[in-house]
């Protein structure tokens, strides 16, 4: 009976998966790996095959003398096959992958794959081969699921989980609450144009530009600190690297503030706390494998006018614009910013107050002289946020729906404000054109999948 006990204790342990990661920490012992095969060698005497899963790689080295009946299983193996190996953990100096090999005592061979449809990376030219170029992006998202098994593309939504949960955890500590509001809407978000209309039993909906009206009905509700992550859907038939259809937002709002300055502290701090934790933890593998720098931002933030900024741009970089567009900020003075600001300041981020109340949305208050108290916030030369505060004053934000011919079709939003609302601001944050930024790509290649006028799929 004890026999048995130790029998079945040995093939529980063995039945638990180990970690890539984590095989260092196992020399001399037996352990169960699985993944993919990132690379097979084979050759009349020996097969090697890079496992991969998603902590790590390590080297599979096969004595084909020692174990022909395993060699043989192994022939129709093909890169990205998945395999679940056991085998010993062993110590070779000459081994690059960090010393270690794993001498398998079994292989199982789980899936194997077909040859692949996309080249995932450039292969240089060797004497015996072409150079192979890699695909183009929207050749490799045809085909996502396998253009993710990069270690680029894995540490990339690695990163991301990390600055999401570092801003999270952020805001709980500031006695934020996490709501999820409905996707599905009555009415347009900011305005009747870019949204996207679908059938709702006999009647019309549409899909949430932003969970904007919702997070201000939280504010009525006495909820107080709210913020949400979740889809945001634009319909813009734009074809830039930093525009698609549908995103992931990091949204908050929060009351009794005394002016959008106070939005501006929060979202300053918590874009601090968000990249002092990517900077930790994934810092030098971003720099390794993207060549990007993970700046963590002093704080305040600079914080220029809208005038001022297209001044300066002027004077520093001969850029100007028609008098019409003064009032917004255009995508070449975005960009140009970048330039401006690291001189001036040695940073990265940079906020741009005081736009024309006609390009920002009705619920932004304005001071007496009609100016938006709200701002747009520029990192490495690309906006990502609109912050403000909004207007709580239910005759006023009256007013400013009707001075936009939005009366109407917000009549619902507006109910939120006729029985008491405290003053509150918010802003909202793309999760993937962060993700974009801090690695330096475009926007196609920054999402898990991405949606744009001419992708739906897959």
């Amino acid at each position: 009976m004890a026999d048995r006990s130790g029998y079945q204790k040995r093939r529980q342990k063995m039945s638990e998966r180990v970690y890539i990661k984590d095989v260092a920490g196992k020399i001399g012992t037996e352990v169960k790996l699985q993944g993919f095969a990132d690379n097979i060698r084979n050759s009349k005497s020996m097969l090697f095959i890079v496992l991969k899963d998603i902590t790590g790689k390590v080297q599979i080295t096969l004595e084909k003398e020692k174990a022909p009946e395993l060699a043989e299983n192994l022939e129709a193996v093909t890169n990205d096959s998945v395999l679940t190996v056991i085998g010993q953990v062993a110590e070779n100096e000459y081994v690059k992958l960090g010393g270690i090999e794993i001498i398998p005592k079994e292989i199982s061979v789980e899936s194997v794959a077909e040859a692949l449809p996309i080249a995932r990376k450039e292969i240089p030219a060797t004497k015996k081969k072409k150079a192979v170029e890699r695909s183009s992006i929207d050749q490799r998202i045809d085909y996502r699921w396998i253009d993710l098994r990069t270690e680029e593309n894995q540490l990339m939504f690695q990163v991301q989980t990390t600055l999401v949960n570092a801003m999270r955890q952020y805001l709980l500590k500031e006695n934020f609450i996490e709501i999820h509001t409905p996707k599905l809407i009555g009415a347009a978000s900011e305005s009747g144009a870019d949204v996207f209309q679908v059938e709702y039993f006999d009647r019309k909906a549409y899909l949430a530009q932003s969970p904007q009206f919702y997070k201000q009905m939280a504010m009525a509700s006495g909820f107080e600190r709210i913020f949400e992550v979740g889809p945001v859907f634009r319909a813009e038939k734009s074809f830039t690297s930093k525009h698609t259809t549908e995103f992931t937002g990091f949204d908050l709002e929060f009351s009794y503030i005394d002016s959008f300055r106070d939005v501006m502290r929060m979202e300053e701090n918590l874009l601090r706390a968000g990249l002092e934790a990517v900077q930790e933890r994934h810092g030098e593998q971003i720099k390794e494998l993207f060549g990007m720098e993970v700046i963590v931002p002093d704080t305040p933030f600079p914080v220029v006018t809208l005038k001022e900024l297209y001044r300066g741009l002027e004077q520093e970089f001969g850029y100007t614009v028609e008098e019409s567009e003064k009032g917004d900020l255009t995508t070449d003075a975005e960009r140009l910013s970048f330039e401006w600001v690291k001189k001036h300041y040695g940073h990265e981020f940079l906020f741009v107050t005081d736009y024309s109340a006609q390009k920002r949305a009705f619920y932004h208050m304005r001071d007496e002289n009609g100016v938006p108290q709200g701002y747009d916030l520029v990192w490495r030369g690309v906006e990502i946020t609109t912050g403000a505060q909004r207007e709580h004053r239910w005759e006023v934000l009256k007013k400013q729906a009707e001075e936009k011919g939005l009366a109407e079709d917000v009549k619902f939003y507006l109910e939120f404000f006729r029985y008491g609302c405290p003053p509150h601001g918010g802003f909202g944050i793309g999760v993937d054109r962060l993700t974009m930024l801090l690695m330096g790509l475009t926007i196609k290649d920054a999402m898990f999948l991405f949606r744009g006028p001419n992708r739906l799929t897959p």
